[in-house]
């Protein structure tokens, strides 16, 4: 298993998140939104200039930019 950042991730690529590095209003709601450590999620797409980037997770689909996402650790398979 190899830690990266979501934003490093590729389409159709899962993992569990394993840190989200931010406070305050930002951090808040990424954590309302359900990315919380021990979710998986999924990598569904990216737009066309790769911002932003479709996440699977809880069932639901959800979207967020770039910048958002560097602030999320992911485990991911090796392969």
């Amino acid at each position: 298993m190899a830690a990266i950042n979501l934003r490093k991730m590729a389409k159709k690529q899962s993992g569990t998140i394993i840190s989200v590095k931010v406070g305050g209003e930002l951090g808040r709601r990424i954590r309302e939104m359900g990315l919380v450590p021990g979710t998986e999620i999924t990598i569904q797409g990216r737009a066309p200039l790769n911002d932003p980037v479709a996440l699977r997770v809880l069932g639901g689909t959800l979207t967020l930019r770039n910048n958002e996402a560097d602030y999320i650790t992911v485990e991911v398979d090796d392969h």
